[in-house]
């Protein structure tokens, strides 16, 4: 795409209350997110609170896909979806117009910092989760790819949705379900625009260290040694008492 149109709207929200211990006025503030962008071919809308999403447009299956958990009583978002098909057709609209007047200038970037850890200990042929986290970015748009002993990986591969920060940035999570084995090697690797053609690549080596036989070995050997020494000072004060 030629450019990206990307709005972000910060509202803080202030929410009376009662206490449910102490029976007192409280006052709780949030911090509201609503993420609208859009390029050529894609379009992003997005509602969230507190860098947590609760709702986003998907324009691929044409529906609102609500993300807060299954609450007693869940939020409803009437009328979304349909008023961000409305957005999008301005936004591509205003898109195509702005890339004829600033003649598609260079898009503000900020590069991705990335991470990989294990969900769990290691225990060798139990399976584990590896993740991938990139955070710091923009604009959201990245490709996250796995190699184990430098073969690349296509199945069991997750990958969450561009997470907002208060920044303005983003996160993202990628997660890899393996087994693992003595001695592999895991890769994720991030390719994004501010990176100009320098992906980074995080590894992480499987690696179990065994318990050590040295300690054991030297008791035993010590042990051993030892029960000589008594019986041989056994034997010699058996055989003086008998010169005697």
């Amino acid at each position: 795409p030629k450019i990206m149109l990307m709005r972000t709207l910060h509202m803080v929200l202030e929410l009376g209350g009662f206490g449910f211990y102490y029976a007192q006025c409280i006052s709780v503030v949030h911090e509201y997110v609503g993420i609208h962008g859009c390029s050529e071919t894609d379009g992003e809308d997005m509602h969230g609170l507190d860098e947590e999403e609760m709702w986003h447009a998907d324009f691929n299956q044409k529906r609102g896909v609500v993300t807060l958990p299954d609450f007693a009583n869940p939020l409803e978002f009437p009328q979304y979806y349909e008023t961000s098909v409305i957005e999008m057709t301005g936004c591509k609209s205003d898109e195509a117009f702005l890339s004829k007047v600033f003649k598609s200038p260079p898009p503000e970037m900020d590069a991705p910092h990335t991470s990989i850890y294990l969900k769990d200990d290691v225990e060798l042929g139990v399976q584990n989760t590896l993740i991938c986290h990139v955070t710091g970015f923009y604009p959201p748009s990245l490709s996250i790819s796995w190699t184990v002993n430098n073969a690349n990986v296509t199945e069991g591969i997750s990958l969450s949705r561009y997470r907002p920060r208060a920044d303005g940035s983003f996160n993202i999570f990628s997660t890899l379900k393996f087994t693992p084995a003595e001695g592999d090697i895991y890769s994720c690797t991030v390719n994004h625009i501010a990176l100009q053609g320098q992906p980074q690549t995080k590894i992480l080596d499987i690696d179990v260290a065994l318990p050590s036989v040295g300690p054991a070995v030297f008791c035993g050997v010590g042990l051993t040694l030892g029960l000589l020494g008594v019986a041989a000072g056994t034997l010699l004060l058996i055989k003086g008492n008998n010169c005697n």
